[in-house]
């Protein structure tokens, strides 16, 4: 059955022709700068909630526990509600923005205005967590930091991928998850030398200069040009998106690139209830949920967000986990490198199910050292120690070249344009829901299922795999204009979607763009 998946790699993309320019490789450069700030609060978010100064002041259950001075299990030092509350605020503010604003606003007002307001509430939010005087204003800073996500999750993905020549868009895509690795890189650095500051204020230093990638951000939004697929859908002249669509594809012959877009907006008006309603797009609502679903299930960001507080639960010290957690981000790093140079060579459905492979191997062998050597009470002998933060290495370099990228490229690939700003709503709230209960389900689950929890992670890898196996069709090199087909070809998708409407969506698009030429 997976061997009917449509490989459409290359063949509608030479359609078109063109070229990478400097401009439109600058343009996409600083959209992706979305993805510093995003990086940069995950690495900064697990790294200070380990800090002892940090706990003193705002979670002094929290470091009494760690201190030994309240008798609890090793699996349950770091168990509280608040401590998660603070790391998950900013994904429940993110959620109701993305559900209430963003898919709104991106599609009425653009791609490029939607950063700039994002970028506006990642520096609001860096400010307020910077001098935060108590654990409620801390909660407020990182809430405004996920109003801030919320709407550059939105639009830097819809920007990258409608801004990039179709046979370069896993790889210009990847630029986002490039600079959130390089950002949560930085912030795990900045967190091992703010802890030796002197006077215990260092985390306000690692959570402050979460403004300066923001900075960055919201200033290069403000020169960035609109996406020719945004400019059509706001009925921009049909010359004025030529010429633009001209100077990024470095070539005047457009014309064919600009029909598909024009054909595929005028679908048109339709926004969430379009997308949730009507049959032909099942299977795009599908990925919209399961892949960043999938995605946080796996345990990737439990580890993330509090691989600082893991590896302090095994014994190791403050500093040593810091240290060893800026290790473990460099490996994320230099992967994720290493898919920008394959993305493009192989196909998406391949590299996804290796990855998932990698990933399935060192999350057992995670569960299972430290179910063998991590009890109650006690620490766990360096050796196995180490061996733990080699396969968490391993763990994270398997999801660095698959699923990490691939979760934010797939669906980009898969939205057309009618629904696109809505679709990636869906997605990015998906993505929200399931961060918010891995967020706020880890700690209190580690405390009660102990070393099972990474066999419960374990199994949802299994499952993610499956999908990808029997219901993911191949997008490698398929013109987003032109995605229906890998729909109507794909073995259960062409059941479920239709072929009757399908073809009549097709036509009634070729009949409306027929008449804008």
């Amino acid at each position: 059955m997976a061997a009917s998946l449509v490989d459409s790699a290359g063949g509608d993309d030479r359609q078109y022709g063109g070229r990478i320019t400097v401009f439109v490789a600058l343009s996409c450069a600083t959209a992706a700068m979305g993805g510093a700030i995003f990086g940069y609060d995950l690495g900064t978010s697990g790294g200070v909630s380990s800090m002892s100064s940090f706990l003193r002041e705002f979670f002094p259950d929290v470091y009494r526990r760690m201190q030994g001075d309240v008798h609890v299990s090793n699996y349950c030092k770091f168990d509280s509600q608040l401590l998660t509350l603070f790391t998950s605020s900013l994904y429940i503010a993110g959620l109701l923005t993305a559900l209430l604003l963003s898919s709104w606003f991106t599609a009425r007002r653009g791609r490029r205005p939607s950063m700039i307001v994002g970028g506006v509430g990642f520096l609001a939010g860096a400010a307020i967590s910077c001098g935060a005087v108590n654990v409620y204003m801390a909660i407020l800073g990182r809430a405004l930091l996920g109003v801030g996500l919320g709407f550059a999750n939105q639009a830097v993905l819809l920007y990258l991928s409608e801004m990039a020549p179709a046979r370069y868009r896993g790889a210009f895509s990847n630029g986002y998850q490039l600079t959130l690795c390089l950002g949560s890189l930085a912030a795990n650095v900045i967190n091992y030398g703010a802890d030796k500051i002197a006077g215990g204020w260092g985390w306000r230093l690692s959570l402050g200069l979460a403004g300066i990638p923001a900075a960055l951000f919201t200033l290069g939004a403000v020169f960035l040009p609109e996406t020719p697929n945004s400019l059509v859908q706001q009925g921009a002249d049909r010359g004025e998106v030529r010429a633009l669509l001209q100077k990024i594809r470095g070539m005047d012959a457009v014309d064919a690139e600009l029909n598909d877009i024009v054909a595929a907006s005028v679908a048109g008006a339709g926004g969430l209830r379009l997308f949730l309603t009507r049959r032909r797009y099942r299977p795009q609502l599908a990925v919209a949920v399961l892949m960043p679903a999938f995605t946080q299930l796996n345990g990737i960001n439990a580890i993330g967000f509090y691989a600082p507080a893991l590896l302090r639960t095994v014994g190791m010290g403050e500093s040593l986990a810091l240290f060893s957690t800026v290790i473990t981000v460099a490996i994320y790093t230099a992967s994720t490198v290493v898919f920008m140079l394959a993305v493009d060579r192989f196909r998406r459905r391949t590299l996804l199910i290796a990855g998932s492979l990698q990933m399935l191997a060192s999350e057992i062998l995670i569960g299972a050292v430290m179910a063998a050597e991590l009890g109650d009470e006690g620490g766990m002998g360096r050796g196995w120690a180490v061996a733990l933060f080699v396969l968490i290495g391993v763990y994270v370099a398997g999801y660095s070249w698959s699923w990490g990228p691939m979760t934010w490229l797939v669906p980009t690939e898969v939205f057309p344009l009618e629904v696109r700003s809505a679709a990636q709503s869906v997605a990015v709230a998906s993505g929200f829901v399931f961060t918010i209960f891995v967020a706020q389900g880890f700690l209190a689950m580690l405390c009660r299922m102990k070393a099972g929890l990474f066999f419960f992670f374990a199994g949802w890898i299994v499952v993610m795999t499956g999908f990808v196996y029997w219901f993911l069709p191949e997008t490698k090199g398929m013109r987003i204009e032109q995605i229906g087909k890998v729909w109507r070809e794909h073995w259960f998708w062409g059941k479920v979607v239709g072929v009757d409407e399908m073809q009549a969506s097709g036509r009634c698009e070729k009949e409306k763009s027929d008449e804008n030429l």
